[in-house]
């Protein structure tokens, strides 16, 4: 996690019934990370389910209008959902580390020639430098109000992903991460409670 932000006026927040959404055109992500995190909810007494099972497949494949949005806001109120979790990927940044394959010993580093020696490879090594991506992903939770049937921002944070390779491992790393601060935010109580 790289940062997060509650709403002062949800400090004592915690929802009841909430619909998780993963955006992604991956489905099949899409699907182990709704699961997984549905999973989290219900098993600390939270009722959840996720968008795979709620909104109709009209609902992903066509843009929406606010109003069409509004529309299915409305049709989780009326099924008492009084929370949704939505995350989505933000940005995908492509870095280079430095791979010099061997420790080098602090000798190299007080004098201009051997730092420069050891340095040198950039030129001459094209596997000097690995790439590698970084997913920024934000979460949001929206509380509904009945009443008023209009949401509001409770809690929204973002995490970074460096280089998934396994997606199921990716995704349970992940959910890992946001139950832990969702957790240390008070809005889901851990297991042990």
């Amino acid at each position: 996690m790289t940062g997060s932000w509650r709403n002062e006026s949800y400090r004592e927040y915690t929802p009841k019934k909430v619909l998780i959404i993963g955006v992604t055109p991956n489905l099949t992500a899409q699907r182990m990370f709704e699961d997984k995190l549905a999973n989290e909810f219900r098993s600390r007494g939270v009722l959840a389910s996720t968008s795979t099972l709620i909104f109709p497949e009209r609902f992903i494949e066509n843009k929406q209008s606010e109003a069409q949005i509004q529309e299915e806001i409305q049709n989780l109120l009326d099924r008492k959902f009084d929370a949704i979790l939505v995350s989505a990927v933000k940005g995908i940044d492509e870095r280079q580390a430095y791979s010099e394959g061997y420790a080098k010993t602090d000798y190299y580093w007080r004098r201009f020639r051997g730092y420069y020696f050891v340095y040198q490879d950039i030129y001459y090594n094209p596997g000097y430098y690995e790439k590698y991506k970084v997913y920024h992903i934000e979460s949001s939770l929206f509380s509904l109000n009945e009443e008023s049937g209009e949401s509001s921002l409770v809690w929204v944070a973002n995490f970074d992903m460096v280089d998934p390779q396994d997606l199921g491992s990716s995704v349970n790393d992940y959910v890992e991460s946001m139950v832990k601060a969702l957790e240390k935010e008070g809005i889901l109580v851990s297991k042990g409670n």
